[in-house]
């Protein structure tokens, strides 16, 4: 019996389904199991800034085209990069256990914090979310655009083209790479973008098999967080290059999430925030969107467009 795993060829892509491979073949040795490498559309453009419109889902729709047609039987996604709409005959299988799901700052001189940084240095990010956010708390810095897989950005940083750079501390650690975390940033500093932090792994609708194996590696409390996250994102209809962050954890029995809407400038940033008991997640996460919709996020998404 074989199974075999579809993800992109980054090297964090690669660890995140090898992360998959270990466990399953660790609870079900007697299956065969197989890592491909699928190169996606943003594999393939390395120039198209990723805050693009056009940008939605260039992470994994040759991913799911390749689960469609039965070349794999599972996907490997960081969640972030999977649209809150899949084809109707595919689903999320399975979230694990989620790793850090904060945003960190990586100084070209280790140890640095964003309130060292003179005024004037650059800061790099390919996320418009992320930009908004640290303008808002520092104005006097310059965001510039970055593209590339991990490696590649800190090795830009490490050329002198930036004074610092803005990661996912859940791809550093992943890696390995966690030393050069600089400072992790607070979820009161900048909350991240939907399902930061998980993973997702998609699969065939129907598929009782498959569906069974990787029910082994969810995680219900990590599910519910980041179901209440695309339940946000849906209702705001932005996407991984909108100004939008939201964030879901469990305290006890309670819920707890945060949201925000921002201009790409970080002039304006509307937040908001709700609890709610598990079972009313989804529910309570479109109510928080809605809210900050009518503050006026609804203007700032729609200039955007």
């Amino acid at each position: 019996m074989m199974l075999t795993i579809g993800t992109r060829g980054s090297g964090l892509a690669l660890a995140q389904a090898s992360w998959v491979e270990r466990n399953l073949a660790a609870r079900f040795p007697q299956v065969g199991l197989a890592v491909r490498i699928i190169h996606t559309s943003a594999d393939r453009d390395t120039t198209t800034s990723i805050r693009s419109g056009s940008a939605t889902g260039v992470f994994v729709k040759e991913i799911e085209e390749a689960l469609l047609k039965g070349e794999i039987d599972l996907a490997v996604h960081s969640m972030k990069d999977l649209p809150t709409r899949i084809p109707e005959a595919l689903e999320i299988g399975a979230i694990p256990a989620r790793e850090d799901a904060r945003d960190a700052l990586i100084g070209r001189s280790p140890g640095i914090r964003l309130p060292d940084l003179p005024p004037g240095a650059v800061i790099g990010t390919g996320s418009v979310r992320r930009q908004a956010q640290v303008l808002a708390l520092r104005p006097d810095l310059a965001a510039r655009d970055i593209r590339g897989n991990v490696g590649t950005r800190l090795s830009k940083l490490d050329a002198g083209g930036y004074d610092a750079i803005i990661l996912a501390c859940a791809g550093l650690r992943r890696l390995g790479l966690e030393d050069r975390i600089s400072m992790a940033l607070d979820l009161d500093v900048m909350l991240p973008a939907p399902g930061q932090g998980a993973l997702a792994l998609e699969i065939r609708k129907g598929d009782a098999r498959v569906s069974s194996m990787v029910a082994a590696l969810h995680d219900p409390a990590a599910a519910v967080a980041v179901l209440a996250e695309r339940a946000f994102l849906r209702r705001v209809g932005g996407g991984c290059n909108s100004p939008v962050a939201v964030h879901a954890w469990p305290a006890g029995d309670i819920l707890e999430i945060r949201g925000l809407i921002a201009t790409p400038d970080g002039s304006t940033l509307l937040r908001d925030a709700a609890n709610c008991p598990p079972a009313a997640a989804v529910e309570t996460a479109a109510a928080l969107a809605e809210r900050i919709l009518a503050r006026g996020g609804s203007k700032i998404l729609e200039s955007l467009n």
